[in-house]
């Protein structure tokens, strides 16, 4: 017997004085307390099915957050899709804290960072040397990350006034970017035929995530496409969306190689956003043991990604052994064959 069971059946007062029906009554309270447990195949392989005991199901299906997200909520991405690996979302700041028995297991089989860890987080841009890679061999650079809005939910959680709260928030900040940085937002939905084009033949606009996806399953797509927005700068090397997976998905981005430099224009425009943005009150979500708080467990910490397309075209010709080479540097390939990169 688990341990929820012998707690269940130390609260249940006897209501017979029959041993037989007060088993009986008991063996049914229990299977009502864990009614609801997903069925999980062995095609599920997230790592949010291989944490989720009945013991921890049972004890936190009923507790809410203050935005009143759910466990159900929470792990319905990856019950609908067995192909995620980590097949759980955050509705809200409040999600790691309260549903850490289970977000605490996925977060160290994912990043292997355990849950007594503090995040060290060093975000200046100076402390990068040797940042400049062989444009012969390097086609572009990009960085991006995530980054939340305390006091608001998460897009799993949130509602449709909240979302327009996020978007008129991150529109003014995004209005007043520092030289180099001035752009244009566009609202997803009040955008012409022609600037849908445009963002289109740029690579820049995003969809609606469809089915199959985190995001579809994880209700982030709801209302779509109201109070969702796309910010580049003048010279299109920085972008960012906005009421997507996160509140806003920062990236910067370059043809060649200077990481550094592309770091640089990173920095200073989630510098500049946070600087906006709490003059009004209000901060980027971040905690020394998460560092910056994400929808998904994979963004938490830094957020951060960076990724270079990069000319190998002998290496590629076996791509196995580019795979494995790959694996080795703990690196992930993403191939363009017709580019042979």
């Amino acid at each position: 017997m688990s341990d929820v069971q012998e707690q269940l059946q130390e609260a249940i007062p006897p209501s017979s004085p029959n041993k037989f029906a007060q088993k009986l009554e008991n063996a049914q309270n229990i299977d009502a307390k864990l009614a609801g447990y997903p069925q999980f195949t062995p095609q599920h392989r997230s790592l949010m099915s291989r944490f989720l005991t009945r013991d921890i199901y049972a004890k936190l299906k009923d507790v809410k957050t203050s935005a009143g997200y759910t466990l159900e909520r929470a792990i319905q991405t990856g019950v609908d899709n067995p192909h995620l690996g980590v097949g759980i979302t955050a509705g809200d700041e409040e999600s790691y804290h309260l549903f850490a028995e289970i977000f605490d297991p996925v977060i160290e089989g994912w990043h292997g960072y355990p849950k007594s860890a503090t995040h060290k987080c060093d975000m200046d841009f100076t402390h990068i040397a040797d940042a400049k890679l062989p444009d012969e061999f390097v086609i572009s650079t990009r960085i991006r990350a995530g980054r939340n809005v305390r006091g608001f939910p998460l897009p799993p959680a949130t509602s449709r006034a909240h979302r327009v709260g996020v978007m008129r928030l991150l529109e003014s900040a995004l209005s007043s970017m520092p030289e180099g940085l001035e752009g244009k937002f566009y609202k997803l939905a009040e955008m012409t035929p022609e600037e849908e084009q445009t963002l289109i033949s740029d690579h820049f606009l995003f969809q609606k995530p469809g089915g199959g996806t985190l995001l579809e399953a994880a209700g982030a797509a709801r209302d779509w496409p109201a109070s969702r927005g796309i910010f580049h700068n003048n010279d299109k090397t920085f972008l960012v969306w906005c009421n997507e997976e996160d509140h806003m998905r920062v990236i910067s981005m370059e043809n060649g190689g200077d990481v550094g430099r592309v770091f640089e224009r990173f920095c200073r425009a989630i510098q500049s956003v946070e600087a906006t943005i709490r003059a009004q009150g209000y901060e980027f979500m971040y905690n020394d043991h998460h560092g910056f708080i994400g929808t998904c467990p994979s963004n938490l910490g830094t957020g951060l990604r960076a990724s270079v397309m990069v000319k190998l075209p002998k290496l590629t010709q076996d791509y196995k052994q580019f795979e494995s080479i790959c694996s080795s540097l703990h690196l992930q390939p993403r191939e363009n064959r017709t580019l042979g990169s």
